[in-house]
């Protein structure tokens, strides 16, 4: 889908939070919105609204002080986490949004806030996140993300990590289990690596089903990502990705066995490293498998030499 982006004036001054939420609180409830425009939540798009202005007040506060703050907020839908943030002074909000039928409750917030929302039109995958920052400086990820997209998003925007200040983000439970997941556990996996390399990942609050409309089955909780001054350990990222794709690809096995296609003598790299041939993916640190990416560039530079 392309992306279009409708733009405001950047030379509107910042209100401060009193005159910001005085715009907002003029808004009509976000049920009356809801009602209006005919947004019923779709399933297709992993929709789930958060009406509970405390709840949004809440995560908008958790990602703050805003004031200095480029907020990229992926699905507002009707605009709930929108409003707080911009209650919040959020000095910019740009909102993604791939429902056409959102669009016009969200011009709606847009007209109170003195130019400080910005409307992009499209799907969150395709958004040229590159393009975003070159435009508005660098971004904090403030959102209560679709389900279906949640994970491809962070993963994509873990690689343009230096585009980003912050992140706190809303996914399923299960999701972030994953992601703060210490070495040990089944949660312990490939996103727990790719997060905590690179990031500080720390779970915020858990919400119900019952906080959302309509409830989902499963419950949520708000992560914070801060993006680490130095990764945890020395790593090309390719490389550590694909040692850790292959031991995870196969977690049943001992790593010798799970590592026979990345490595000649995958027992002897493991030793060299200091892990047990013996040990499975879940017991390994980031800095072991860190040490394994290393081990990976020198084999393929004396293939290469």
């Amino acid at each position: 889908m392309r992306t279009a982006v409708r733009r405001r004036s950047l030379t509107v001054p910042l209100a401060d939070k009193q005159t910001a939420a005085s715009g907002v609180d003029a808004l009509p409830p976000l049920r009356e919105v809801i009602a209006a425009y005919g947004l019923s939540a779709r399933r297709s798009l992993g929709q789930n609204f958060l009406l509970d202005l405390n709840i949004t007040r809440r995560i908008a506060r958790a990602a703050g002080p805003l004031e200095n703050a480029t907020v990229l907020e992926i699905g507002p839908g009707p605009g709930g986490l929108t409003r707080a943030l911009l209650e919040e002074g959020a000095n910019t909000v740009i909102a993604v949004e791939r429902d056409d039928r959102c669009l016009a409750a969200l011009e709606q917030v847009a007209a109170v806030v003195d130019g400080r929302l910005h409307i992009v039109a499209g799907d969150a995958l395709s958004v040229d996140v590159n393009a975003l920052a070159e435009q508005y400086g660098m971004l904090r990820v403030v959102a209560n993300l679709p389900y279906n997209i949640s994970t491809p998003l962070l993963i994509g925007w873990l690689k343009k990590l230096s585009l980003f200040d912050r992140f706190v983000l809303m996914f399923q439970s299960e999701v972030a289990d994953r992601l703060t997941s210490l070495p040990g556990p089944k949660t312990y996996g490939r996103l727990s690596v790719a997060a905590q390399w690179q990031c500080e990942v720390k779970p915020l609050f858990t919400l119900p089903p019952r906080a959302f409309t309509p409830a989902p089955k499963v419950s949520s909780t708000v992560v914070e990502l801060k993006p680490r001054a130095h990764p945890l350990a020395e790593a090309e990222p390719d490389l550590l990705e694909e040692v850790v794709a292959a031991a995870f690809g196969q977690r049943r096995k001992m790593l010798r066995a799970a590592l026979k296609g990345t490595f000649t003598d995958p027992q002897a790299v493991l030793t060299e490293s200091g892990i047990a041939p013996e040990a499975r993916a879940e017991t390994v640190s980031i800095e072991g498998f860190c040490a394994l990416a290393r081990e990976l560039a020198r084999e393929r530079a004396r293939m290469r030499g």
